[in-house]
Order: structure tokens, then sequence, then C-alpha cells
């Protein structure tokens, strides 16, 4: 499935979007061909394992006009590509201490004419700048991940929920989020959306401000 899956879930994207959204797979998956970014093997499912799971961000949290959101380890893109065509009046700035990958996440900004969307080549530490909400998309336990937040959420709140981290884990995370001593909210992806890939997948809001 490609372009009507997402459609199916978010039937309100316009024409624009449509567009973007069904020229980000060939752009993507020639670049995937030269730089790994993401499993050979998943590269059929790309539309649901990568796009819609990055999607699955906007099922918690509609950003406002004016939002500013870091994705830190964006890889080849995921999940702040998606979420930079879904909300082009919010700010998306995507980091990675990888470099090559972040050739790839440029091209396609530019490609898909994204203006919006800013790619760096940082590690999370070294990022300036506040934000609204922090992403990320599995690149480290949630404790260890914590830490590299410190200092980079804004006081202003625009959105519906309070400023904070919004991390796409999978499986049981009883262990992982018992020790962090902070607000936490954990969205089962099964919720809302009916494929198999999503049963075991969640959004984890954590509130940092």
């Amino acid at each position: 499935m490609g372009l009507d899956l997402i459609e199916k879930y978010f039937p309100q994207i316009t024409d624009l979007q449509k567009d973007q959204f069904r020229r980000l797979a060939p752009l993507f998956l020639e670049w995937n061909e030269k730089i790994n970014c993401i499993s050979r093997k998943d590269t059929e499912h790309f539309f649901e394992r990568h796009v819609l799971h990055s999607l699955g961000i906007a099922r918690v949290m509609t950003f406002k006009k004016g939002s500013n959101v870091l994705d830190i380890g964006t890889g080849g893109g995921f999940p702040g590509i998606p979420l930079a065509i879904l909300f082009p009046d919010s700010q998306i700035v995507m980091v990675d201490s990888i470099g090559k990958k972040i050739l790839v996440v440029d091209d396609l900004i530019k490609e898909l004419g994204l203006k919006n969307a800013i790619a760096q080549n940082l590690r999370a530490e070294k990022v300036k700048g506040k934000f609204d909400f922090v992403l990320s998309r599995a690149v480290a336990a949630l404790p260890a991940f914590l830490p590299w937040t410190n200092g980079k959420f804004s006081i202003e709140q625009k959105n519906t929920l309070p400023n904070g981290i919004l991390y796409l884990k999978g499986g049981d995370l009883d262990e992982e989020l018992k020790g962090i001593k902070r607000a936490i909210e954990i969205y089962p992806l099964s919720k809302y959306f009916e494929e198999e890939f999503f049963e075991t997948k969640k959004v984890v809001y954590v509130k940092m401000t």
C-alpha cells in the first residue's frame, strides 16, 4: 500500500501534501540503495512502517501553527519528514550525528519543497534553540534519551499537551519507564491504526515543562 494508506487515516490532506507523500517514496528509496537508512526488507512496507508509523505522533498531537519541533536521531528523516509534510505551519528541525544520513534528509527537504524543515549534522547535545516538542523513533532507551533534551524546551505553551517528548517505541515498556520521575502517558497506536504492524507500537509522551 502507498499513498492510499495515508489517505485512509488522513483524508483531509491537500493535493500538495498528497504529491509530497507520493514523491517521498521513490526519492527516499533511491537514496536508500546508496546509503542504508532503513532495512532493505522494510522497503516494500515503506508507507506503513516508516511514513504512517511516523504519523502516529499526529494521532496524539496536532501541532499548532508556529510550533517548533526537534527530531533527534532522525536517520533518513523519520518521523520528521512525514510530520513536516503534514504540518506545514510548524518548524521541524531534524538532527543526526551521522553526516551521510543528513545528506539524505537535506536532499528530501529540497526535492519536496519543504520550507518548514531543516536538517543538521549534530549530536543532540549541541542543538541550539528552544522547542515545544522533541521527537524520536527509538534511538535509545528513554532514560538515556532524556538527558539529551535538557534545556531544549520552550516555556511558552502553544499546544493541547504541555511541552515535552513524543517518542515512538515498541514492545513492553514497563521496565524501561519505571525509573522516570516525570508525568508519562502511553498511547497504543493499535487504537488508531488497524494494521498488524501497529499492535505493539506506541507513542510515549513525557511531560517536560
